[in-house]
Protein backbone atom coordinates (compact mmCIF):
# COMPACT_ATOMS: atom_id res chain seq x y z
CA UNK A 1 0.00 0.00 0.00
CA UNK A 2 1.21 3.50 -0.89
CA UNK A 3 0.14 7.08 -0.31
CA UNK A 4 0.85 8.73 -3.65
CA UNK A 5 3.57 10.92 -2.12
CA UNK A 6 6.56 10.41 -4.42
CA UNK A 7 9.88 9.80 -2.67
CA UNK A 8 12.18 10.35 -5.63
CA UNK A 9 12.36 10.49 -9.40
CA UNK A 10 14.33 7.60 -10.94
CA UNK A 11 15.84 7.09 -14.37
CA UNK A 12 15.21 4.06 -16.58
CA UNK A 13 18.45 2.28 -17.43
CA UNK A 14 17.21 -0.64 -19.49
CA UNK A 15 14.06 -2.56 -20.38
CA UNK A 16 14.71 -6.15 -21.46
CA UNK A 17 11.96 -8.39 -22.82
CA UNK A 18 11.82 -11.88 -21.31
CA UNK A 19 9.21 -14.23 -22.70
CA UNK A 20 5.86 -12.59 -22.13
CA UNK A 21 7.26 -10.18 -19.54
CA UNK A 22 10.23 -7.88 -19.11
CA UNK A 23 12.95 -6.74 -16.68
CA UNK A 24 13.22 -3.06 -15.81
CA UNK A 25 16.41 -1.57 -14.41
CA UNK A 26 16.19 1.79 -12.66
CA UNK A 27 18.81 4.13 -11.23
CA UNK A 28 17.50 5.88 -8.13
CA UNK A 29 18.42 7.12 -4.67
CA UNK A 30 15.89 6.60 -1.88
CA UNK A 31 17.74 8.13 1.06
CA UNK A 32 19.78 6.64 3.86
CA UNK A 33 17.78 3.43 4.25
CA UNK A 34 18.71 0.96 1.48
CA UNK A 35 16.18 -1.08 -0.44
CA UNK A 36 15.71 -4.74 0.41
CA UNK A 37 15.23 -7.69 -1.90
CA UNK A 38 11.52 -8.49 -2.19
CA UNK A 39 10.46 -4.99 -1.15
CA UNK A 40 7.43 -3.44 -2.83
CA UNK A 41 8.06 -0.21 -4.70
CA UNK A 42 5.64 1.87 -6.77
CA UNK A 43 7.07 2.93 -10.14
CA UNK A 44 4.87 5.46 -11.95
CA UNK A 45 2.04 4.08 -9.83
CA UNK A 46 2.60 0.38 -10.56
CA UNK A 47 3.53 -1.84 -7.61
CA UNK A 48 6.73 -3.75 -8.42
CA UNK A 49 8.95 -6.10 -6.43
CA UNK A 50 12.66 -5.45 -6.02
CA UNK A 51 14.21 -8.52 -7.69
CA UNK A 52 17.85 -7.43 -7.81
CA UNK A 53 19.83 -4.65 -6.16
CA UNK A 54 22.38 -2.74 -8.22
CA UNK A 55 25.08 -0.27 -7.24
CA UNK A 56 22.79 2.71 -7.69
CA UNK A 57 19.30 1.29 -8.04
CA UNK A 58 17.33 -1.89 -8.56
CA UNK A 59 15.78 -4.27 -11.08
CA UNK A 60 12.16 -5.44 -11.16
CA UNK A 61 10.27 -7.95 -13.24
CA UNK A 62 7.26 -6.77 -15.23
CA UNK A 63 4.51 -9.35 -15.68
CA UNK A 64 2.42 -9.55 -18.87
CA UNK A 65 -0.44 -7.94 -16.90
CA UNK A 66 1.77 -5.00 -15.93
CA UNK A 67 2.90 -4.58 -19.52
CA UNK A 68 -0.71 -4.64 -20.74
CA UNK A 69 -2.12 -2.28 -18.10
CA UNK A 70 0.61 0.33 -17.68
CA UNK A 71 3.05 2.50 -19.58
CA UNK A 72 6.11 0.73 -18.15
CA UNK A 73 6.62 -1.53 -21.14
CA UNK A 74 7.15 1.56 -23.29
CA UNK A 75 9.85 3.15 -21.15
CA UNK A 76 13.02 4.21 -22.93
CA UNK A 77 16.52 4.52 -21.45
CA UNK A 78 16.90 7.91 -19.80
CA UNK A 79 13.17 8.35 -19.20
CA UNK A 80 12.25 9.53 -15.69
CA UNK A 81 9.68 7.82 -13.46
CA UNK A 82 8.13 8.46 -10.05
CA UNK A 83 9.15 6.10 -7.23
CA UNK A 84 7.57 5.55 -3.80
CA UNK A 85 8.35 2.96 -1.14
CA UNK A 86 5.50 1.08 0.55
CA UNK A 87 3.91 2.63 3.63
CA UNK A 88 4.77 1.47 7.11
CA UNK A 89 1.96 0.95 9.61
CA UNK A 90 1.64 4.10 11.68
CA UNK A 91 3.14 6.47 9.09
CA UNK A 92 1.36 9.67 8.11
CA UNK A 93 -0.95 9.28 5.12
CA UNK A 94 -0.11 12.47 3.27
CA UNK A 95 -1.99 11.64 0.08
CA UNK A 96 -4.61 8.88 -0.12
CA UNK A 97 -4.55 5.08 -0.07
CA UNK A 98 -2.96 3.92 -3.32
CA UNK A 99 -2.69 0.20 -4.06
CA UNK A 100 -0.24 0.38 -6.94
CA UNK A 101 -2.75 -1.45 -9.13
CA UNK A 102 -3.02 0.66 -12.28
CA UNK A 103 -6.54 0.65 -13.73
CA UNK A 104 -5.83 2.10 -17.16
CA UNK A 105 -3.65 4.45 -19.14
CA UNK A 106 -4.83 7.76 -20.55
CA UNK A 107 -3.49 10.72 -22.51
CA UNK A 108 -2.74 14.20 -21.28
CA UNK A 109 -5.11 16.56 -23.09
CA UNK A 110 -4.14 20.03 -21.87
CA UNK A 111 -1.41 21.53 -19.68
CA UNK A 112 -2.12 25.10 -18.61
CA UNK A 113 0.41 27.05 -16.50
CA UNK A 114 -1.24 29.31 -13.94
CA UNK A 115 1.54 31.33 -12.33
CA UNK A 116 3.62 28.84 -10.30
CA UNK A 117 0.91 26.22 -10.67
CA UNK A 118 -0.32 24.06 -13.53
CA UNK A 119 -3.76 22.90 -14.58
CA UNK A 120 -3.57 19.37 -15.98
CA UNK A 121 -6.42 17.89 -18.04
CA UNK A 122 -6.31 14.15 -18.70
CA UNK A 123 -8.59 11.90 -20.71
CA UNK A 124 -10.89 9.75 -18.58
CA UNK A 125 -11.82 6.27 -19.90
CA UNK A 126 -15.57 5.67 -19.72
CA UNK A 127 -14.97 2.51 -17.69
CA UNK A 128 -13.43 4.59 -14.87
CA UNK A 129 -15.81 7.57 -14.98
CA UNK A 130 -18.10 6.33 -12.13
CA UNK A 131 -15.06 6.17 -9.83
CA UNK A 132 -13.89 9.77 -10.37
CA UNK A 133 -15.59 12.67 -8.60
CA UNK A 134 -14.84 16.35 -8.14
CA UNK A 135 -12.77 16.87 -4.96
CA UNK A 136 -12.10 13.13 -4.85
CA UNK A 137 -8.67 11.51 -5.16
CA UNK A 138 -6.91 9.89 -8.09
CA UNK A 139 -3.33 8.69 -8.66
CA UNK A 140 -1.64 9.82 -11.89
CA UNK A 141 1.70 8.10 -12.50
CA UNK A 142 1.67 7.27 -8.81
CA UNK A 143 1.09 10.86 -7.67
CA UNK A 144 -1.87 11.49 -5.37
CA UNK A 145 -3.96 14.31 -6.85
CA UNK A 146 -7.25 15.97 -5.99
CA UNK A 147 -9.76 16.05 -8.84
CA UNK A 148 -10.52 19.71 -9.52
CA UNK A 149 -13.10 19.19 -12.25
CA UNK A 150 -14.71 16.36 -14.22
CA UNK A 151 -16.25 16.49 -17.68
CA UNK A 152 -17.37 14.15 -20.44
CA UNK A 153 -14.29 12.02 -21.03
CA UNK A 154 -11.83 14.08 -18.98
CA UNK A 155 -10.83 15.27 -15.53
CA UNK A 156 -8.57 18.04 -14.28
CA UNK A 157 -6.15 18.45 -11.40
CA UNK A 158 -4.27 21.52 -10.15
CA UNK A 159 -0.56 20.85 -9.59
CA UNK A 160 1.23 22.82 -6.88
CA UNK A 161 4.92 23.84 -7.19
CA UNK A 162 6.08 20.98 -4.93
CA UNK A 163 4.42 18.45 -7.23
CA UNK A 164 5.84 20.10 -10.35
CA UNK A 165 9.36 20.04 -8.89
CA UNK A 166 9.32 16.66 -7.13
CA UNK A 167 7.60 14.45 -9.72
CA UNK A 168 7.57 13.92 -13.47
CA UNK A 169 4.15 15.55 -13.92
CA UNK A 170 5.67 18.99 -14.48
CA UNK A 171 7.25 17.75 -17.71
CA UNK A 172 4.10 16.17 -19.10
CA UNK A 173 2.81 17.50 -22.42
CA UNK A 174 -0.40 16.98 -24.42
CA UNK A 175 -0.40 13.50 -25.93
CA UNK A 176 1.79 11.96 -23.21
CA UNK A 177 0.48 8.71 -21.77
CA UNK A 178 0.02 8.33 -18.00
CA UNK A 179 -1.07 5.61 -15.56
CA UNK A 180 -4.34 6.06 -13.68
CA UNK A 181 -5.51 4.45 -10.45
CA UNK A 182 -8.86 5.51 -9.03
CA UNK A 183 -9.60 5.68 -5.30
CA UNK A 184 -10.03 2.20 -3.84
CA UNK A 185 -12.99 3.46 -1.78
CA UNK A 186 -14.72 4.54 -5.00
CA UNK A 187 -14.22 1.05 -6.38
CA UNK A 188 -16.02 -0.55 -3.45
CA UNK A 189 -18.84 2.00 -3.56
CA UNK A 190 -19.28 1.35 -7.26
CA UNK A 191 -19.34 -2.39 -6.66
CA UNK A 192 -21.93 -2.01 -3.91
CA UNK A 193 -24.13 0.19 -6.10
CA UNK A 194 -23.68 -2.13 -9.08
CA UNK A 195 -22.75 0.30 -11.84
CA UNK A 196 -23.40 -1.30 -15.22
CA UNK A 197 -20.86 -2.01 -17.94
CA UNK A 198 -21.56 1.35 -19.57
CA UNK A 199 -20.35 3.19 -16.49
CA UNK A 200 -23.83 4.22 -15.25
CA UNK A 201 -24.81 3.84 -11.62
CA UNK A 202 -28.28 2.57 -10.60
CA UNK A 203 -29.31 6.18 -9.83
CA UNK A 204 -28.29 7.29 -13.33
CA UNK A 205 -30.18 4.39 -14.91
CA UNK A 206 -33.26 5.24 -12.83
CA UNK A 207 -33.08 8.88 -13.88
CA UNK A 208 -32.93 7.92 -17.56
CA UNK A 209 -35.83 5.53 -17.15
CA UNK A 210 -37.97 8.32 -15.63
CA UNK A 211 -37.11 10.57 -18.57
Amino acid sequence: MFSGIVATVATARALTRRGGGARLELACALGAEPLCLGESVAVDGACLTVATLTRDGFVSDLSPETLARTTLGRLRPGQRVNVERALRVGERLGGHLVQGHVDATARVVVTQPVGEFMRLRIGLPASLAPEVAEKGSIAVDGVSLTVAAVGDGWFEAALVPATLEGTTLGSRRPGDEVNLETDVLAKYVRRALGADGGGRSPLERLGRAED
